[in-house]
């Protein structure tokens, strides 16, 4: 009888070990971290970062409030270029969005998206890490 409470509570701690991690990587997950903030002129940005499938799912947007103001766009994942490029602001809101699936390095990842306004100079700047 002592065995089979002794294996009994070695089966359950070992199921534990198991279930343990698998439990942590869904709450990973689900994860989301969204920052807002201001940019020098009246502009405002957004940065929403999310993990997904192994990767980090981001998003940079720029709301200038204003349709067809072409802005150049950098995001970085710990300080490397991922994604260089010009935006154009759209009807209706007057924004554009930066989409990317960056890969989830090991430890915490510092994102930046940085955007200037080609015709004012105007600089937004978002960081937020996950």
């Amino acid at each position: 009888m002592r065995k089979l409470i002794v294996l009994a509570v070695i089966g359950v701690a070992a199921l534990a070990l198991v279930v343990a991690p698998a439990a942590s990587a869904r709450d990973d997950d689900d994860r989301e971290v969204i920052k807002r903030g201001t940019c020098s002129g009246s502009s405002t940005w957004k940065l929403k970062l999310k993990f997904d499938d192994g990767r980090i799912e981001t998003e940079f947007e720029v709301d200038q409030n204003r349709i067809g103001k072409r802005w150049r766009v950098v995001l970085r994942r710990n300080g490397v270029v991922r994604f260089r490029g010009i935006r154009t602001t759209r009807a209706p809101s007057g924004s554009f969005e930066v989409e990317r699936h960056l890969r989830n390095g090991a430890g915490r990842d510092r994102i930046v998206g940085r955007a200037r306004a080609l015709a004012t100079g105007e600089i937004c700047r978002g960081v937020a890490t996950i």
